[in-house]
């Protein structure tokens, strides 16, 4: 007797279709448009992205979207995001079956669900593929998939992985890659994460009070603060410094992609770049551990846009660490953050 299928669900970020400008206008509505994203009154947040930011945005954000797009594989996104599908379900098996889905566009989860649905799987295992969790991204693809599930008048068991910032074998893949380039060889290391408003870190917790100096979420993870978007990227940039044996002094933590004038979590980027600059810095090896596929922000905007930045403040090389994208090991993760329920729920079974 076969035994039931169990669906496992892979959501990243999401892209445009493709490169033209009513493709990216799409996707950026869809994405900006998202209150987990842009979290303000929805009143304010329609006239701010529909009649200012996204108008003005998707024309020139469809010229980088066309510097990054293959003419064989697109957008390459969702080129490693079906690489990473289809190479976990080479791993799992036929006992499972996994979908792929993006937050925003296409392949949607609506159309990844319906797929689970028609096999009356047993279980769905949905991962978020992003490693530090976040309301505007993890929380946002859990929010979607309860919200499309309520529909449904039976239920499959339903887990989520809402975050794995300190995934052994993702930081084994991370300083691997960093491991092909001559890391002596350059004069100091970023670790560039994605950006957030200042007050959505203020949202952790129950008292939406949430201060990052007082819980110490630089500097370790403890009960208060281990929901804590920047806690967790600096628990991920401690494990990687620690494997690639550098000193404090070594690297610096910074964050990317600010998106309007509100306050985002600093460091900037930008502003790092122009520090180390100032400090006699010529060579910078970038990690973007926020991202488990080249992309966009990786490929561009560090490859190109921060490379070009720091040549221009006199700098002369910035390496972009590739990201875990098709690696074995990565794929040996996501297989075990897919069954990791399974092998608790065996546990309890074998105590009973």
């Amino acid at each position: 007797m076969n035994k039931p299928k169990k669906g496992i669900l892979l959501v990243n970020l999401g892209t445009p279709d493709s490169p033209s400008v009513p493709d990216v206008k799409r996707y950026l509505n869809e994405f900006l448009m998202d209150g987990r994203v842009i979290d303000i009154p929805a009143w304010r947040r329609t006239l701010l992205i529909k009649g200012i930011i996204v108008p003005f945005r998707a024309p020139n954000s469809a010229k980088l979207y066309k510097a990054v797009w293959d003419e064989k594989t697109g957008s390459p996104l969702l080129h490693y995001s079906l690489m990473q599908q289809q190479l976990l379900q080479e791993q799992l098996g036929d006992e499972y079956h996994v979908e792929l889905a993006m937050r925003y566009q296409n392949p949607s989860i609506e159309s990844a669900l319906a797929n689970l649905q028609r096999l009356r799987v047993d279980r769905i295992c949905v991962i978020p593929l992003f490693p530090q969790y976040a309301s505007a991204s993890t929380g946002s693809v859990i929010e979607k998939v309860m919200q499309l599930m309520r529909k449904w008048h039976t239920f499959p068991e339903v887990s989520f992985v809402n975050q794995f910032y300190d995934n052994s074998l993702m930081i084994d893949v991370f300083e691997e890659n960093a491991r092909k380039h001559d890391i002596r060889a350059f004069d100091h290391v970023l670790f560039s994460y994605h950006g957030l408003p200042v007050r959505q870190l203020r949202a952790v917790g129950q008292t939406g009070m949430h201060d990052c100096d007082q819980a110490h979420c630089r500097d370790r993870i403890t009960a208060e603060n281990k929901w804590c978007y920047l806690a967790q990227c600096y628990a991920t940039t401690r494990l990687l410094a620690e494997r690639l044996e550098l000193k404090q002094e070594d690297y610096t933590v910074c964050f990317q992609s600010r998106l309007g004038k509100t306050p985002w979590i600093q460091p900037y980027t930008t502003d790092v770049l122009k520090h180390v600059a100032q400090l006699g810095k010529k060579k910078l090896l970038m990690f973007s551990p926020a991202f488990v596929a080249d992309c966009l922000e990786t490929i561009y905007e560090v490859g190109t846009e921060y490379a070009e930045e720091f040549k221009a403040l006199g700098g002369e090389k910035v390496q972009l660490v590739e990201s875990l994208n098709d690696h074995p090991k990565w794929i040996t993760a996501l297989r075990q953050l897919a069954t990791a329920g399974e092998a608790l729920d065996g546990q309890e079974h074998r105590k009973r």
